[in-house]
């Protein structure tokens, strides 16, 4: 995690103008760390639906199963009414929406449910909304320490970290992407149904790029990602890049298999 940048701009922040550094350093924290506790608990707005009755059954013993491989008690499972093709995760919760339903066959659905469980299991729902509210602080502090100091060196010294948060950002949000794919490869009876959904979601990557859950780990490359790739700052790695990865570990753990053999 960009932990240290993140600690450098506090103490900046802390001393510019005395106790204002002070109040506007610990205000902004305390608004940051309700706001995560909010969100984190109850997640995102939107309608849900409790996955009940027969239909659902396949899908509530996937999650048993994908859970007890993972170590894990099974976390509560919501649907998301929308038809446009989405999942993620928050606190101890896996959401899926109802287009995946439409556009997906069984084994690829858990195969996406695998990759939210192994979010969870890698802790990255407790990590992703901090590393997400930690780049707010860090704009605020450039902006303050810019407004309260008279040192125009220490504004700009300010800038220098909050860039090189960015960039340690970015590869963490990737690498964690990657890792929870290889968790969920672990976790599935058929883990080229893995490979088989991302690119099934290739095809809706536009649609899913207006559906943005800022600071939720997701199977989409969807947080803070606009239409047509146009972002300078990329924070997940694209489906080509997963898919290749996906495929370099399934070989792996054939090769293992046959060594145990």
């Amino acid at each position: 995690m960009p932990l240290l940048f993140l600690i450098l701009q506090v103490l900046i922040l802390l001393g510019v103008k005395g106790n204002l550094g002070l109040i506007a350093t610990v205000g902004s924290l305390a608004l940051l760390a309700v706001i995560y506790v909010r969100v984190n608990r109850k997640g995102p707005s939107g309608r849900y639906i409790l996955p009940e009755g027969e239909e659902f059954s396949w899908l509530k013993e996937g999650l048993e199963k994908l859970s007890k491989r993972a170590g894990l008690k099974p976390p509560e499972l919501l649907i998301l009414d929308d038809y446009i093709p989405n999942a993620f995760s928050y606190g101890h919760t896996v959401v899926l929406s109802m287009g995946l339903f439409e556009v997906l066959e069984r084994e690829e659905i858990l195969a996406v449910m695998a990759h939210e469980i192994g979010h969870i299991k890698n802790r990255d729902t407790m990590m992703f909304p901090l590393v997400v509210y930690g780049r707010y602080f860090s704009i605020g502090a450039v902006i303050l320490t810019f407004l309260l100091s008279d040192n125009f060196a220490i504004g700009m010294l300010s800038l220098v970290f909050y860039i090189l948060y960015e960039e340690r950002r970015v590869n963490f949000m990737k690498n964690r992407e990657f890792k929870a794919d290889e968790t969920a490869l672990h976790l599935l009876d058929i883990p080229l149904s893995m490979k088989r959904a991302l690119e099934e979601l290739k095809y809706y990557e536009d649609l899913r790029s207006e559906t943005k859950v800022t600071g939720f780990p997701g199977i989409e490359p969807s947080i803070e990602r606009p239409q047509k790739n146009t972002q300078l700052i990329e924070t997940h790695p694209s489906y080509d890049e997963r898919i290749l990865r996906i495929v370099i570990e399934m070989e792996n753990l054939r090769m293992q298999r046959r060594m145990l053999r």
